[in-house]
């Protein structure tokens, strides 16, 4: 990997058309004004005019526009400009003053003039501009050094000048003293504007530099056409209007072009890349060290001149050299002590580096423009297991692995490119070769150095481990080690919106393990856990390679099936349905925990993927399907069907007209007679209550308890029918009729808190219903229920007088345990024996034995569901005292209650009078219950 092959090719900046053409035009006016000088402008008069006046409009041009420029900008450069400004003012005068002698006044300009005055003026504000330009020393030491070099350029500039020129002019004969001495001033102070314009050249600083390098070439071509005119051959025949003012002009209007047109110009271009910025600095720092050499060169040059010519050494140019040969023997001598100064202190900050580096645990490698190491500090023995040696002289790209290359590559091209005061560093983190041949994860932080890099860095693959962990941990169960909800879902995007978007045999299976809550209940939860596990293991095993296994929580998992790019739908329905039924005998098989075979069951709900859909709107669908294969019996598969939508949207809008019908006074009571199967007199009357909504339509406690999920609506309407039965039959024993009410309560409600034990007795106590008139027919007690509290708060409720029945017998697991722990003085059979105990032998055998444990322990017995004569029958014969269903009356209100309890008896098929088995009279004993069926768990 070569890093000087990685810089880019700079794109031109749009904007520098402005500068370019103001450039231009600058360029044509000078050179008319040079075409115009050198024709003599077709007339005398107007090269005058253009020689004095045109001059003089240049140099006002110069000074306005610098002291505008140091009007609208505000830097340390301010003060330099105006002086500039002043300088151009003054020559602007001097012209004009020119002017007015030769085309005003129509006369020779004397000598010494005004003109010459102002001429003469030009020259310091000028000097010190540029001192103000020139980068500030920061030590006393380079404050004497800036003097000598200015000194040793202008001490041997008047050497050579005195030698060649000026002697002759100091001795003119004819002149006065005022004209010798203007003689003299003029190329003195060229002189000594010609060092500082040397001087700035090579101590100039670095701000606004292209308007700062346009003002020293405008001040050095004006005082190369000072330099010009000074000589006495061109000074002789010199008129105004001639070829040398377009020195003059030029030098003018090039002054008032720097501020403005040489910062637009180098805005467009902008700054240079890194590289090549400093491409002139080894040169110009040569020339700067070189600077008193030459002027000593200049010196002898000038004495040489003298020698060789014959003459005797003139004691100006004598004293002079002196001066110069004395300043570079102080100013080598500072230099001398500052170099050794610089040495001690380069060899301390050398050994400092050399510390920090060697005993850095942080690696430091220098890359040449080739890629090439030249240099790895000795921590890398410590971080790579390689030796420094053997890395330097080693390509860096042969350390890289090859996978991470050439987003290095790219990194380093684009760094390489943006330019440094924009991005002076960047980062780059990739694997590293050991010297075990294992990869490392390094972080390197790159800085440029000489056009090749430098990189200084460290390792962090335990970062990296530790960061790849807690992604995993963030994204998967932590029981199962399966992708939990969040990583499901996004692979499910994935697989709707890649390149298997339009494939519709993408599905999601909803996997719910049936029976694990009782798995818990009576192994625990630890038992409960390894059942997962061991479910997510047959779940993972199951799956293919490309599809994906995830547990949602608690015993819900799902399974990602990808798509085979199938087109037979039908085919890939068939496909995948046998994939979920393979998986739900996969996942029923016996589980072996703490050496025993634990047995669960899996409802599956598949959904596939649909043209558009999103992944929320497909785990939903098969979450739906799921439900639907536990509503229709559990241990099955079902597929999903947009029906199931409406109805979960149906039963929404029914649970929520469910939470205002209490309110509304939408809830019925219904009551249905309990009869005597000898007899048939009525022995009791079953609660129960029908929702008849704002609609119109009627419902069953089946039809709105299968919605009424929120179990504080389901408290309050337990509540509700407990109130209203014990009032109206409290309102029936006053009138005569003495029939006891059944109400039907489950065990967990019996415990609740908020149905605390006073209230049930302060009901009766506020409605004087009679002891034994209000019976509670327990349904099938919750596993999760304790017996010991479950059985306290039965026999407190036998002291009050109720009677309590245990409904649902026959078909719950804990029937037996109930019967062995509680007070139950009736036993109510399940309505699925009533209903095949004529057609099913084997049921006809359970019911009888059943009845026969109710006959032995002296309970009453009452059958639901007794719908048919032959049912009515086949229960007497076996035993049953009572039975309750449509063979005798459906629910009644309470108006046809009333008729019914006054006739006190209906038919009974084939009843001979016989008497009650328990009770009788015109208070019956027995006790019924309701039609209901139980709600199946959701």
């Amino acid at each position: 990997m070569s890093a000087q092959s990685a810089l880019l090719s700079r794109k031109p900046v749009s904007g520098g058309g402005a500068g370019l053409f103001s450039q231009l035009l600058l360029a044509l006016v000078c050179a008319g004004y040079a075409v115009g000088a050198a024709l003599g402008w077709g007339s005398p008069q107007l090269a005058l005019i253009m020689g004095d006046f045109g001059l003089s409009v240049a140099a006002s041009a110069a000074a306005v526009s610098c002291f505008l420029y140091a009007r609208t900008r505000e830097s340390r450069f301010r003060p330099a400009w105006l002086l500039f400004s002043a300088s151009s003012a003054m020559a602007a005068a001097g012209n004009a003053v020119w002017g007015w002698y030769e085309v005003v006044l129509d006369v020779e300009v004397p000598s010494p003039s005004l003109a010459d005055l102002f001429f003469l003026c030009f020259a310091p504000p000028a000097i010190v501009g540029l001192l103000v330009l020139a980068k500030r020393p920061v030590t006393k030491a380079g404050w004497v050094c800036l003097a000598l070099d200015s000194w040793l350029i202008g001490g041997s500039l008047l050497t050579l000048s005195w030698s060649l020129a000026l002697a002759h002019t100091a001795h003119f004969e004819g002149e006065s003293v005022a004209q010798a001495a203007l003689s003299l001033a003029y190329p003195l102070l060229d002189i000594v504007l010609v060092s500082m314009v040397l001087a700035l050249h090579f101590r100039r600083s670095n701000a606004n530099r292209a308007a700062i390098n346009t003002a020293i070439a405008a001040l050095a071509l004006t005082v190369l056409s000072d330099a010009m005119f000074t000589s006495p051959l061109l000074r002789e025949n010199y008129r105004s209007g001639q070829l040398l003012d377009a020195g003059w002009f030029a030098g003018s209007l090039l002054l008032a072009y720097a501020p403005w047109g040489a910062r637009r110009a180098a805005e467009a271009l902008g700054p240079p890349p890194g590289p090549q910025r400093h491409a002139g600095r080894p040169i110009a720092g040569s020339l700067a060290a070189l600077t008193p050499y030459l002027a000593a060169a200049v010196c002898t040059l000038g004495i040489l001149y003298n020698v060789l010519d014959g003459r005797r050494i003139d004691r100006v140019v004598l004293f002079t050299g002196c001066t110069v040969v004395l300043a570079l023997v102080v100013r080598q001598g500072i230099m001398l002590v500052d170099n050794i100064a610089l040495t001690h202190e380069l060899a301390q900050k050398e050994n400092h580096f050399r510390s920090l580096v060697q005993g850095s645990s942080d690696v430091i490698m220098i890359a040449a423009p080739t890629g090439i190491l030249r240099y790895v500090s000795p921590a890398a023995a410590g971080v790579y297991g390689r030796e420094a040696e053997d890395l330097v002289g080693a390509e860096l790209a042969s350390i890289i692995h090859p996978e991470d290359l050439g987003r290095v590559v790219h990194e380093v091209r684009r760094f390489l490119a943006a330019p440094p005061a924009d991005e002076p560093t960047t980062r780059i983190e990739c694997r590293f070769r050991s010297g075990t041949g294992d990869w490392l994860n390094v972080e390197s932080t790159v800085n440029r150095h000489q056009g090749g890099l430098i990189f200084n860095s460290r390792d962090v693959t335990e970062r990296v481990r530790l960061q790849a962990q807690l992604q995993h941990n963030a994204e998967h169960d932590p029981l199962t080690d399966l992708p939990n909800r969040a990583l499901f879902t996004e692979r499910v995007r994935k697989a709707l919106t890649g390149r298997r978007a339009a494939d519709p045999g993408t599905a999601v299976l909803y996997i719910d393990l049936d029976g694990f809550k009782g798995v818990n209940d009576r192994l625990g939860h630890q038992a409960g856990d390894e059942l997962l596990i061991q479910a997510a293991r047959r779940l993972q095993e199951s799956v293919r390679a490309g599809d994906t296994a995830s547990r949602l929580g608690g015993d819900e998992f799902a399974a990602l099936i990808v798509g085979d790019g199938t087109r037979d739908q039908a085919a890939r329905e068939y496909q995948v349905h046998e994939i979920a039924d393979r998986l739900r005998l996969t996942l029923s098989q016996p589980y072996r925990i703490d050496g025993n075979d634990v047995r669960v069951a899996a409802s599956i709900g598949v959904a596939f993927a649909e043209p558009g859909i999103s992944p929320t709107d497909l785990m939903r669908n098969a979450d739906l399907a799921m439900y639907r294969a536990k509503a229709g019996g559990k241990d099955r598969v079902e597929l999903y069907a947009p029906q199931m939508q409406a109805e979960v949207v149906r039963r929404s809008e029914l649970a929520a007209r469910l939470r205002s019908a209490l309110h509304d006074g939408e809830f019925a009571l219904l009551h249905q007679p309990v009869v005597n199967l000898a007899t048939g007199r009525i022995a009791a009357v079953a609660a129960q209550a029908r929702w008849r909504s704002a609609q119109g339509i009627l419902f069953t406690p089946a039809e709105f308890l299968r919605v009424a999920d929120d179990s504080d609506r389901t408290a309050e309407l337990g509540r509700w029918l407990l109130e209203e039965a014990v009032e109206q039959a409290a309102e029936r024993s006053r009138a005569g009729h003495h029939a006891p009410v059944a109400v039907r309560l489950s065990a967990r409600r019996l415990l609740d808190k908020s149905m605390p034990l006073g209230s049930i007795e302060a009901l009766l106590t506020r409605h004087g219903l009679p002891s034994g008139s209000l019976v509670i027919e327990l349904a099938d007690s919750d596993p999760r229920i304790s017996f010991d509290e479950l059985e306290h708060r039965l026999v407190a409720l036998r002291r009050l007088g109720v009677r309590i029945a245990l409904d649902g017998f026959g078909s719950g697991y804990a029937a037996i345990n109930a019967l062995r722990r509680l007070p139950i003085d009736v036993l109510k059979l399940d309505r699925g024996l009533v209903e095949g105990v004529v057609e099913s032998a084997r049921l006809h055998k359970i019911t009888s034995g059943l009845l026969r444990i109710a006959c032995d322990l002296g309970m009453e017995s009452v059958a639901d569901g007794v719908d048919v004569p032959e049912q009515v029958l086949a229960l007497r014969a076996m035993g049953c005292t009572h039975g309750q269903g449509m063979a005798f009356s459906g629910p009644l209100d309470e108006y046809r209650l009333r008729r019914s309890l006054v006739r006190s008896e209906f038919p009974v098929p084939g009843g001979e009078g016989r008497p009650a088995l328990f009770g009788g009279g015109s208070r019956p004993t027995v006790i019924g219950s309701h039609s209901e069926t139980p709600v199946p768990p959701t």
